[in-house]
């Protein structure tokens, strides 16, 4: 194939500009530096006048008479000027390096064409280190176009691979995949390419790369971000369709006395509509003969504990084991509290397996969970190991599934030797639709969309450090005259010496403060962060949850997972320092207990843009949704929690913060083909079963999420 030739082959490239290609781009092939897509254009397509502009963030182009050329300054401010003039006014070229070679080389009375950002300084209109090219009536007047700009390094810059140089070699590229352009093979059927009215391929990549017009680059680029996602979609939907047909799961055929015992007599309020309909689709997936594999999105306290223990329920009901995975030790003692408080008289044995479980404690745990005598097991990494086998797993739910890879998820697929268990991934943190199309496009999604009854908003306020600290000292003492507990959560648990800024205030500061303001005996105080040992961790969180302390001061450890009811306030140091979705998940520790309920986040006065966007957010609104969008749109995919990992957000041109409507749009046709046309047979699908064919599938990506 043309596109699979090594770009050492290219005219002008050359070994050494090769091996900087390969090191510096990751451009080995042809293939590749076509995809290697301008990130923006330069507009040479119009000329501006120099009467109608000012400072401006935008590059403007203008044609002229270089009238005079001085020196001005000495040693680091010394400076070229050039007094550049049309027929409608005076503008300043100014050059800070390279002076001699530009007096060498410029003319004065000659005509240029120059390219640059407009400045005004001291009341004056200059262009500083502008692009200039000597008008030359007897050269070839090339058409004006936008002219791509691309990706480079200081490296490449060196051996002339800059915009330009990379420019030059995409020209050749074109050239040759021109003159075979048999060898370019359509990607898309012609139905598709005329319903959605795009160019063919060969128009695309010549119009992305050097387009003539806004046009035809925004055709090109429509186009390939189409192709890009919709081909993404075509593997995930297809790797769903065979996962489906090719994996059977057990099948749970009865509701029994275990979930209809726990429905009666333990569940202590009425389930949500959307706790119902969760269920009714879990029950569906379970009893169907198809392995589920769902992920279970709720914002935090919409009560997806409830519906995962009542799903392992169904799981007991025909003579399955069920596990539950957790991130941390705390998490699954939580979870391992809360499934025994709700399982109370059914007669189930419960148990809990950590790296600090005991050896000999763990040894007996795992001789009874073979023989069966373990109905749920809950834990940590420590279930992934292979020396815990079940007798029957027949559910696994994985709790904030974004803090485990994808190879360790699939571990729990082979935990029952008999047999692959039903996955449930639960999540707290809100994905959004774009991503959750993507990362998690091969799993079934249910939403818990709806808070139970009598929940009320926490209410947000943004304080500065300064000026507000006796007033958020107020509130916590109001507070805790209620009966009520507080947080207070710090970025840090000890000065490092790194930090460059000397109000980020440290765990160890904090506690210090807060012991002087609210002394003992009157008040008392637990503190709980990451490197404690676990029982000493474990000792002071049950402090906080029986009500002994009042004020827990603690890292992020408390982010996920930590349910005191009574705690009413949560305060959050240096809170420009966390991201969106940790500041949504520590506001969400407080609240439980259906009362009034408040965030405190402080941040000093010097904030970034994104800090203020987020501390705005938050202010805003308490939907967890909208706050991933945002998070999303502040962050872009590849730094979301957990898309790290996924492998397949390299996108060559795609957005997804800013396609979306494209990523819907072509999963929804990738849905419909494969409908219509399960192995892509027709005819008219070739060229997609041809390019499904070239390109290298995931494997296992949709087996487990």
């Amino acid at each position: 194939m043309l596109l699979d030739t090594s770009i050492d082959y290219l005219k002008g490239v050359g070994p050494s500009r090769a091996d900087l290609l390969k090191r510096e781009l990751g451009i080995f092939t042809y293939r590749q530096l076509l995809q290697h897509y301008p990130f923006r254009y330069v507009d040479k397509t119009k000329f501006h006048r120099i009467n109608s502009i000012g400072k401006s963030e935008d590059p403007v182009q203008i044609r002229g008479i270089l009238r005079k050329m001085t020196l001005q300054g000495d040693g680091r401010k010394r400076r070229l000027v050039g007094t550049f003039r049309d027929n409608t006014g005076v503008l300043e070229l100014v050059w800070f390096k390279g002076i001699k070679w530009i007096q060498d080389s410029l003319k004065v009375g000659a005509e240029y064409v120059i390219y640059g950002t407009p400045n005004v300084f001291n009341g004056k209109i200059n262009i500083v280190h502008p692009e200039i090219e000597l008008m030359n009536p007897n050269k070839e007047k090339k058409p004006s176009t936008l002219e791509p700009i691309y990706h480079t390094t200081d490296k490449l810059r060196a051996k002339r691979l800059d915009a330009k140089g990379i420019s030059k070699l995409m020209q050749e590229l074109l050239k040759i995949i021109h003159s075979k352009r048999q060898q370019l093979h359509e990607t898309l059927p012609l139905l598709l390419i005329n319903s959605l009215k795009f160019p063919t391929r060969w128009e695309a990549m010549l119009w992305v790369h050097f387009p003539i017009n806004q046009a035809q680059q925004k055709a090109a680029r429509n186009r390939l971000k189409f192709e890009e996602l919709f081909f993404m979609q075509l593997r995930i939907l297809r790797a769903k369709g065979q996962r489906k047909l090719g994996i059977r799961g057990f099948i749970f055929e009865k509701i029994g006395t275990y979930f209809n015992t726990f429905y009666k007599n333990n569940l202590k309020f009425d389930l949500t509509g959307a706790q119902k309909r969760v269920l009714r689709e879990i029950r569906q997936d379970m009893r169907s003969n198809l392995q589920m594999n769902r992920l279970l999105q709720g914002d935090v306290g919409s009560g997806k504990t409830v519906v995962g223990f009542m799903s392992i329920l169904m799981a007991l009901d025909n003579d399955f084991q069920a596990a539950m995975i957790a991130p941390t030790e705390i998490l699954a003692q939580q979870h391992f509290e809360s499934l025994q408080e709700m399982a109370a008289g059914l007669d189930i044995r419960i148990e809990i397996l950590t790296g600090s479980t005991k050896t000999k404690a763990r040894r007996t745990l795992l001789e009874d969970l073979a023989e069966g005598k373990i109905q749920i097991l809950l834990g940590t990494h420590a279930l992934l190991e292979d020396k815990v086998i079940f007798k029957n797993l027949g559910l696994a739910i994985v709790d904030e599934q974004h803090r485990f890879g994808v190879a360790q998820r699939a571990k729990m697929w082979r935990k029952n030797k008999n047999g692959v268990p039903h996955i449930l991934v639960m999540t707290a943190t809100p994905i959004p639709r774009t991503l959750a199309m993507t990362v998690y496009g091969d799993l079934d999604v249910s939403v818990i969309d709806e808070m139970p009854p009598g929940r009320k908003p926490i209410q947000t306020f943004h304080k500065y450090e300064n000026t507000h600290r006796l007033w958020v000292f107020g509130q916590m003492k109001r507070e805790i005259a209620k009966g009520h507990q507080v947080y207070v959560v710090y970025p840090l648990i000890e000065d490092t010496g790194k930090e460059t800024m000397a109000d980020i205030k440290n765990l160890d500061e904090g506690h210090q403060v807060l012991s002087r303001e609210f002394p003992m005996p009157q008040y008392q105080i637990s503190v709980v962060h990451g490197r404690q040992k676990p029982e000493d961790k474990e000792f002071e969180m049950q402090r906080f949850i029986k009500g002994e302390t009042q004020i827990m001061i603690a890292t992020t450890v408390i982010e996920v997972g930590v349910n005191v009811p009574n705690a009413t306030m949560m305060i959050i140091e240096n809170a420009e320092r966390f991201g969106l979705a940790q500041l949504h998940q520590l506001r969400g520790r407080v609240g439980r207990g259906g009362g009034d309920a408040y965030c405190i986040l402080i941040t000093g006065y010097k904030l970034s843009s994104d800090g203020k966007f987020r501390m705005k957010t938050m202010t805003e609104t308490t939907d967890g949704f909208k706050i991933s969008e945002a998070d999303l749109k502040l962050r872009g995919p590849g730094n979301i929690e957990g898309t790290q990992q996924s492998g397949i957000l390299s996108f060559k041109i795609a957005d997804l913060v800013k396609d979306g409507a494209i990523l819907r749009e072509a999963r929804k046709l990738a849905a419909k083909i494969l409908e219509d046309d399960p192995n892509l047979e027709h005819e008219d699908n070739r060229p997609i079963l041809f390019q499904l064919n070239q390109s290298q599938t995931k494997k296992g990506f949709g087996r487990i999420s």
